[in-house]
């Protein structure tokens, strides 16, 4: 057998703090072996990252390697000082992070980066550096590498800016690369360009490649070796099959069974319950308490009729000079009372367009909304602040979408006291109502965002959603940033409302899975247009356009798990 590039015994990390040694990491060991793609898996805080920003001499103080070792090709690592460790860094490992545009520099040309790193690793003249980062360019498969060569980062799309910072990490040929979280806010199809270029990588150049993902798809499809952590531990290690086929630890199998299906609509989605992490939501309580709304007139509570949105591309002084984008083509479509309606397409496809356009965030330049048979579009100031009480949204990221410097109470009292909803003195009582039917203790009105974790941010942001006890909820991406246990809670909490409130949803989402499972219909968007609009298990079973067939043929599968 190949001897290992990359070996990690018994590592531990530990970090002070007030209340003694926190151990984020004990006692990891596993290998990577030349050409190999080993899958770190587990929940938010099971030290997978951790351990990858070991391996790179990136842990913040005051994180420290408390024992345990790091060998690559045969020489220990973690013992260096740190000239030796930079050198290493982006040397002979590389580093592919998971929010690209905050890896590279705003303020240079993706040019002027790679010949940088290519001068800092590999000691050659400005020339053959260039030649060095346009060939990287081209093995990556950005189109036009000369054009591109001198663009600056916003200029990219979000999948080519993950392709140049995989070229970066490429500069000095390095043995091993740790990709943490690569295609996290990647939707399908990039996702797989992405995943099938780290797999070609590995298999061209023999590089080693440590894949932090929360994706079990992402593992099934992309992995020959995984390793399963819980709570700073590794619980399982061995081949990609014969952990997803057969898992043998009960995290693993309760970690699988929360995955979301293709192939099959369950009514609700398995919960991660080893550890006691169950977090009970109070549905019950909450429906006591709300009030009850007449159905909508037509039976349709919200209708989108030929909604165009345009952006100013090009600005000039003169009108018939200035360029325009048209993010959002004439697409139409309604929402029946009750309904949990899907949106699905590539990034840039004009979902979440379509979603602040509903909302009120961006004026609609042609076409009309209607909200219970009531014109949107052609609302007062007044009549508009009654609709936002009516229709409330839950964001992508919660962490930037609640105010950091506004203690949890109130963030969630917010839209009360904004739509004057109740009497002051009662404000603080339903938001502790809120924060416990979402499962939060009441401890957390008195803290800030900053002290909680993803998912518990994400119920924070459907609490104040929930305040003004609105009639339609827009979902965008509303579980795109968690790990799958979390997911499976919050997917939970918006199957009850929906269910026990009758509450009406537009549900944005690039994964697949989860959308079968959550929604009725589904409309499909490309390029500013919807071009396909069906029933979740039509749409599944027979997609009418070549593009949707695309995208259900890109969507990573377990492939183990048919059920």
């Amino acid at each position: 057998m190949t001897e290992p590039v990359l070996s990690i015994r018994d590592l531990t990390v530990e970090i002070p703090t007030r209340h003694g040694l926190f151990k984020p990491v004990q006692n990891v060991t596993y290998d990577i072996r030349p050409g190999e793609i080993r899958g770190v898996v587990g929940e938010s805080g099971a030290g997978k990252s951790m351990t990858g920003n070991a391996v790179i001499g990136l842990l913040d103080d005051p994180a420290r390697i408390a024992s345990g070792e790091i060998w690559l090709k045969g020489r220990r690592i973690d013992n260096l000082g740190v000239e030796e460790q930079r050198a290493i860094r982006g040397g002979e490992i590389g580093m592919i992070f998971q929010d690209p545009l905050t890896s590279l520099n705003p303020l240079f040309t993706i040019g002027e980066q790679l010949v940088e790193t290519i001068q800092l690793h590999l000691k050659v003249s400005g020339k053959e550096a260039k030649e060095r980062a346009l060939a990287l360019l081209d093995r990556v498969s950005i189109p036009d590498p000369k054009t591109r060569f001198d663009q600056y980062p916003h200029q990219f799309s979000g999948g080519m800016r993950q392709r140049v910072v995989i070229a970066l990490a490429l500069c000095s040929e390095p043995s091993v690369i740790v990709a943490d979280e690569p295609t996290t806010a990647l939707d399908v199809s990039i996702q797989a360009q992405v995943l099938d270029l780290i797999k070609e990588l590995a298999r061209e150049t023999q590089v080693g490649v440590i894949l932090v993902t929360h994706d079990m798809g992402v593992i099934a499809d992309t992995t020959e070796q995984v390793t399963v952590m819980y709570n700073g531990q590794v619980v399982e290690n061995g081949s990609t099959d014969q952990v997803l086929s057969a898992p043998k630890h009960e995290y693993t199998k309760s970690l699988i069974a929360a995955v979301p299906r293709p192939q099959v609509k369950l009514h609700r989605f398995p919960q991660v319950s080893y550890g006691g992490r169950e977090t009970t939501f109070k549905i019950e309580d909450l429906a006591r308490n709300w009030a009850k709304t007449e159905p909508s007139k037509s039976g349709k509570l919200l209708e989108v009729e030929g909604i165009t949105k345009k952006f100013l591309e090009k600005s000039a002084i003169l009108p018939s000079w200035r360029t325009y984008f048209t993010a959002v083509d004439e697409v139409t479509f309604d929402i029946k009372d009750g309904e949990v309606f899907g949106l699905v397409g590539e990034s840039g496809s004009g979902k979440s367009t379509v979603a602040r356009m509903i909302g009120t965030l961006l004026d609609v330049d042609g076409g009309r909304i209607r909200f219970d048979g009531e014109e949107v579009t052609a609302m007062t100031p007044a009549q508009i602040a009654g609709y936002r009480r009516q229709i409330q949204m839950i964001f992508q990221d919660p962490f930037s979408s609640l105010n950091p410097r506004m203690k949890v109470e109130s963030i969630v009292a917010e839209p009360l006291r904004h739509h004057k909803l109740l009497p002051v003195d009662q404000i603080s009582g339903r938001v502790q109502e809120l924060l416990d039917r979402v499962g939060l203790t009441r401890a957390a009105a008195a803290k800030y965002p900053h002290e909680f974790s993803g998912g518990q941010r994400q119920r924070i942001s459907i609490a104040r959603a929930l305040a003004t006890q609105p009639r339609f909820l827009i979902c965008d991406e509303p579980t795109s940033a968690l790990d799958v246990s979390i997911q499976a809670q919050i997917l939970n909490i918006l199957k009850d409302l929906q269910e026990h409130l009758g509450l009406t949803m537009l549900f944005i989402s690039h994964d697949l899975p989860v959308v079968r499972q959550m929604c009725d219909r589904v409309g499909v968007m490309k390029q500013g247009q919807l071009i396909e609009v069906q029933e979740t298990e039509t749409l599944f079973a027979d997609p009418r356009q070549d593009y949707t067939k695309k995208l259900l043929e890109l969507m990573p599968r377990l492939a183990q798990l048919s059920g």
